[in-house]
């Protein structure tokens, strides 16, 4: 139970963001609009978690998709979302400032 909560939270086995974005991966943006304006990852797609349902039809759901967020909560939702959606490999970066810093 505590390892599912630690990977859903993004602090489960270590993820190398880098070699997951040279492979193809996508890294989603679920913060409103005018966060993502304020600044975001150059490349990354802005879909704001209350948004996602409609959004996700933009994505493929067999595309890695990294999602990021201002600290790692809404993104963490949205890797939920993704997941029970059926997209087959969804990672949680966490914060989108920590995330810049890993790739």
């Amino acid at each position: 139970m505590i390892n599912s909560l630690k990977n859903m939270l993004g602090f489960g086995p270590s993820v190398d963001y880098k070699q997951l974005l040279q492979n193809g991966a996508k890294i989603i943006d679920v913060r409103t609009r005018g966060e993502y304006a304020s600044g975001h990852i150059q490349g990354s797609i802005n879909i704001p978690l209350n948004e996602l349902s409609s959004g996700m039809k933009k994505l493929k759901k067999d595309q890695v998709i990294i999602t990021c967020c201002a600290s790692g909560m809404r993104s963490a939702g949205a890797k939920s979302t993704l997941l029970a959606s059926g997209f087959t490999e969804v990672h949680n970066g966490g914060g989108w400032m920590s995330l810049n810093g890993k790739i």
